[in-house]
């Protein structure tokens, strides 16, 4: 089983997102492996211990540090690291997904995994057009993924807290939301030990296949207007509620 897992780096949203410009100052600001990336790791791992195999982690090294998550990668499980040298923060998701593409489709894999969405834009990109790329049915929103010869068991979550299982012909893209298990831990020392002794694989894209896209301004959201705490005892509390809704003409 040839299995291949995409992954996204991408600015922490810890802390407010510091703006330059017209985008991110990307300079200022960490980039961290996004979280639905380390839930797909965890259930393609999962699926290599159930039917053996070889699995390659590959991401765009947007700002030269993606080397990090790469060995934390290795450290969870993953067999070979692939880096593609985008050098370019700012990248969109059509141009990610076209590299991404490119690289995957010479591993010839049996299945892909992605995270469903970057926990910084939420655009669920990366994963459809992959699959796109590579002419591969998609399915998003999955919880669990077993695989018997060429067909995969796909469990996917909806709203409303339904859930559907799919019967899939290999190959395939998954975009993973939950792993049926939670993400492993990979010790500090392992990460370490792996970072001297494995070897990352560089890739050069080639073309563009931006969506045509512009940001055109970011910014933080404009404060209009603030909040009021009552304080005293609840009946205290209901008449200044009582007189303010009076006060906006609402009572």
């Amino acid at each position: 089983m040839n299995i291949v897992v995409a992954i996204k780096h991408i600015p922490s949203i810890a802390d407010d997102l510091p703006v330059k410009g017209n985008n991110v100052d990307f300079d200022s600001v960490d980039f961290v492996l996004n979280e639905f990336d380390e839930q797909s790791i965890e259930q393609a791992v999962l699926v290599k211990e159930a039917v053996g195999g070889t699995m390659t982690v590959v991401g765009v090294d947007m700002i030269g540090e993606l080397d990090g998550v790469l060995h934390l990668a290795l450290a969870k499980g993953a067999d070979k690291a692939v880096k593609i040298t985008g050098d370019d923060p700012a990248a969109d998701s059509h141009q990610q997904a076209k590299w991404l593409a490119e690289a995957i489709k010479g591993m010839s894999p049996n299945i892909v995994f992605a995270g469903v969405q970057a926990s910084n834009d939420l655009d669920g990109q990366i994963g459809p057009m992959i699959a796109a790329y590579l002419d591969m049915p998609y399915i998003g929103g999955v919880s669990s993924v077993e695989v018997a010869g060429d067909t995969a068991t796909v469990n996917k979550e909806f709203a409303g807290g339904f859930g559907a299982k799919y019967a899939v012909s290999l190959p395939m893209v998954v975009g993973v939301q939950a792993s049926t298990k939670p993400p492993r831990y990979a010790p500090i020392s392992k990460v370490r030990q792996v970072a001297q002794t494995a070897t990352i694989e560089k890739v050069v894209p080639s073309g563009e296949a931006s969506a045509g896209l512009t940001m055109k301004k970011m910014a933080p959201p404009v404060v209009t207007g603030h909040a009021e705490m009552f304080t005293g005892s609840s009946k205290e509390v209901a008449a200044k509620i009582v007189e303010l809704l009076k006060s906006k003409g609402l009572a």
